[in-house]
């Protein structure tokens, strides 16, 4: 990830040198057609661990290119996006419902298929140590309803090793989510794949 935003940030400024050295500012990129998207609601089974809990998880992402300067990106990433990601979770042996929402911050999506990171931002008080953290997630848009599938980062698909060789629960960065492993059991998704943006020109 380091190594991609060093590379886009120097690409943006090659892009823009003039004849005396100087960059001015960032011309906006040019966004053809619309914007990809990624909306809808649905609960799915987890194949893995056959239980009565029940999760369900409602997007509604949409891209936003290079809309989040930071250190080394300082136009953004044509990956940036806004929207919510919200997640419940009904926990069949203790008789309740864990809700959490989440605030987009990337989206990339291929022909009906999407990965997208949300940071949470409200969690029901068994979840709280979730507030803060960027979960990632996939969708696969099938075209029919009722055979859709989501992933995501957490339960059993996240594991990473330390310097030490301990393991324990990985960090996640902007866009990193699982394939999608979980099938939808009622509800449906809608992927609008759009390529990415071109990196915005200076002049």
């Amino acid at each position: 990830m380091k190594a991609t935003v060093y590379r886009i940030g120097a690409a943006a400024v090659a892009a823009g040198m003039v004849l005396s050295g100087s960059v001015a500012s960032a011309a906006p990129a040019s966004r053809p057609g619309p914007l990809a998207r990624v909306t809808g609601s649905a609960e799915v089974r987890l194949t893995y661990w056959p239980d009565s809990d029940v999760r369900a998880f409602t997007f509604d992402a949409t891209a936003a290119p290079y809309s989040r300067p930071f250190p080394g990106a300082p136009d953004g990433l044509p990956t940036d996006a806004v929207g919510t990601v919200r997640i419940s979770h009904l926990v069949a042996d203790a008789g309740i419902t864990v809700r959490m929402v989440a605030r987009v911050d990337c989206l990339a999506t291929g022909p009906g298929v999407a990965t997208l990171t949300a940071v949470v931002t409200e969690a029901d008080e068994p979840a709280q140590e979730q507030v803060g953290k960027r979960l990632g997630f996939s969708v696969s848009d099938t075209g029919r309803r009722g055979t859709d599938r989501v992933g995501f980062s957490w339960s059993v698909v996240n594991a990473d090793q330390n310097e030490a060789g301990e393991w324990g629960e990985g960090r996640i960065g902007t866009c990193m989510g699982p394939g999608p492993f979980a099938p939808v059991t009622r509800g449906d998704y809608t992927v609008r794949h759009q390529d990415l943006t071109p990196v915005p020109t200076r002049r």
